[in-house]
């Protein structure tokens, strides 16, 4: 079963006396059934939050692509054997859409990630904000901003991978699709796979539709047992596109040497 996060009002995206709801992502945010998302986090490893971005606000994104001022560098997966495909990683300042997703999302996700750390006996314990988090970082020489945008046309894939930059890893990361399945592009399924210790491991399709944001481990989750919590390995990847063009935004939240 797919887990998605329950909102507290209509997910479509409307117009309230002539202002877009693509204004409003910190308020749709802010609407999240919260533990109800931290109960499907914690179960499956990942959580999807539907319909988080406007199809104009995608478009917008999206549109940074060609925008070489916007970012700090560009990455050809082929030559580092990370599959195929190409992605960006944005500059500072980042786009304020960018910025507000990361700020807002990082909020309401370090308390979980505090609880996760704790269930499986890991020190580290993130502060309440961003900046703050982001001056432990610093302090550790991580000073890069890892938002990144990514593009995939037909048979590009990417390789099974964790996002890992530095000493300091935040253990949740959020990715968003730009673009609709069927109608963009066909194939390009996101990838979940689980390497449990006492378990037969486990591989799983996350479907999601344009606008869609999954927030998913960036390493390990906990998983309960007769003794206690245990962690689980997950890693994250994308399956050979077949046609068009596929496009995402991925928010990473540490930032990397």
């Amino acid at each position: 079963m797919t887990r998605q996060a329950t909102l507290l009002f209509d997910a479509d995206p409307v117009d309230v006396d002539g202002e877009s709801a693509d204004t409003s992502v910190d308020a749709r945010i802010a609407a999240i059934d919260w533990a109800a998302f931290e109960r499907d986090l914690t179960h499956d490893g990942y959580a999807v939050l539907p319909k988080l971005l406007a199809p104009s606000l995608c478009s917008e994104v999206a549109g940074y692509y060609p925008q070489e001022a916007r970012f700090r560098s560009r990455i050809v997966m082929e030559r580092y054997a990370f599959g195929r495909g190409e992605y960006k990683y944005f500059a500072r300042p980042l786009p304020d859409i960018v910025g507000q997703l990361r700020e807002s999302l990082y909020s309401r996700l370090a308390p979980i990630a505090n609880r996760w750390h704790g269930l499986m006996r890991i020190d580290a314990r993130f502060p309440a904000t961003l900046s703050e988090f982001q001056t432990v970082c610093c302090n550790a020489g991580q000073t890069r901003p890892t938002p990144l945008l990514l593009r995939y046309r037909e048979n590009d894939y990417c390789c099974l991978h964790q996002d890992l930059y530095g000493e300091f890893v935040f253990p949740l990361q959020a990715i968003f699709l730009l673009d609709e399945p069927g109608r963009d592009f066909d194939g390009g399924e996101l990838l979940l796979t689980e390497s449990d210790p006492k378990k037969p491991g486990r591989a799983e399709v996350v479907p999601l539709r344009q606008g869609d944001a999954v927030v998913l481990a960036v390493n390990h989750r906990p998983v309960k047992s007769s003794r206690g919590f245990y962690r689980a390995v997950l890693r994250h990847g994308v399956s050979r596109l077949r046609r068009g063009e596929r496009r995402t935004l991925g928010v990473i939240f540490h930032d990397a040497k």
